[in-house]
């Protein structure tokens, strides 16, 4: 992107434009402003000569948007749609209380739940939103003020810190751990990984010593659970969350072929981890700020749940 910034038509310009795209006439689109037919048309015609396109076709007493209106009118009801929540929030005080939050399902059921009441605490009267997905959303399309994301910490655009790390354990049934004697026979099985993170096995083996290692067999997972379902059940190799692989290996549902401390020498780049994602901007409002502040203090390496995930990574 070059350093240059366009040059915005005003206002009344894009306000005249947006009601006759939606009113489809300059008399309609004049009622609703409190104006002039005249001056509904003489905005369209401002719009139309700083723009060098035209907007409408002139037919008789009716008047069609060309192609280049309806592209952009896409993008100035996005606009005023922006500002519309803009203005909500700053002059209205549940709008100023509000925080929408978008979080991993399996961080939002592990750890989030059962320490929310901890930051309603810190800031009474707080209205949280929390929407569960597997990636970041679009914060200003989908209305998220901050995200807490598994991953590598790969954001560039916004402000990212590492909230904790997911180490995992290399996990698989019992009667399938019997055909496992060394690094090298992985390769020959089917592993299982989440999609957001394709090239963890092969850190996985580079570490266990396999300098280019081809994989027979692959089966992709969005969601942490099935993934781990999938080891119990045999069809493959997991590469599971060390809190959940730790209960089922206690209740033998599941084995460490290489024990649990395998890949704890890994490298810290290559360990995934939960991340707080935030644009800049955000922080300036109090609530998103106090929640990043909370998020960053509180002690996430403990968890009173030991029972099933039923929650995506």
């Amino acid at each position: 992107m070059s350093g240059q910034h366009t040059r915005l038509p005003p206002l009344n310009a894009l306000r005249a434009f947006w009601a006759v795209m939606r009113q489809g006439s300059f008399r309609s689109a004049a009622d609703e402003l409190l104006v002039t037919p005249q001056a509904v048309s003489q905005q369209i015609k401002l719009l139309e000569d700083i723009l060098h396109v035209p907007l409408f076709e002139r037919k008789a007493r009716v008047i069609e948007p060309t192609e280049q209106a309806i592209v952009l009118s896409h993008f100035i009801e996005a606009g005023f749609d922006e500002f519309t929540e803009g203005i909500r929030r700053v002059t209205n005080s549940t709008y100023r209380n509000r925080i929408n939050i978008n979080v991993s399902p399996y961080f939002a059921t592990r750890y989030l739940m059962e320490r929310l009441e901890k930051f309603r605490q810190l800031m009474p009267g707080a209205d949280i939103r929390i929407t569960t997905m597997i990636s970041v959303r679009d914060f200003a399309a989908d209305e998220v003020d901050v995200s807490i994301q598994w991953g590598f910490g790969n954001w560039k655009d916004y402000d990212v810190k590492l909230v904790m790390r997911d180490p995992k354990i290399i996990c698989c049934s019992p009667d399938l751990a019997k055909q496992i004697s060394s690094p090298a026979d992985l390769t020959r099985l089917t592993l299982l990984h989440p999609v957001m993170a394709r090239d963890l096995w092969y850190k996985v083996l580079q570490h266990l010593g396999l300098e280019a290692p081809e994989i027979a067999s692959e089966i992709e997972f969005h969601d942490a659970a099935t993934m781990r379902r999938g080891a119990i059940s045999g069809i493959g190799v997991g590469l599971v969350s060390v809190l959940d692989a730790m209960a089922d290996i206690r209740d033998g549902s599941l084995v460490a072929p290489f024990g649990i401390d395998a890949l704890k020498s890994m490298s810290e780049k290559d360990v995934p981890g939960f991340y707080l994602v935030v644009p800049r901007s955000h922080k300036r409002v109090k609530i998103i700020s106090a929640f990043c502040d909370w998020i960053s203090r509180e002690d996430w390496t403990s968890t009173t749940r030991t029972g099933p995930s039923t929650s995506r990574s």
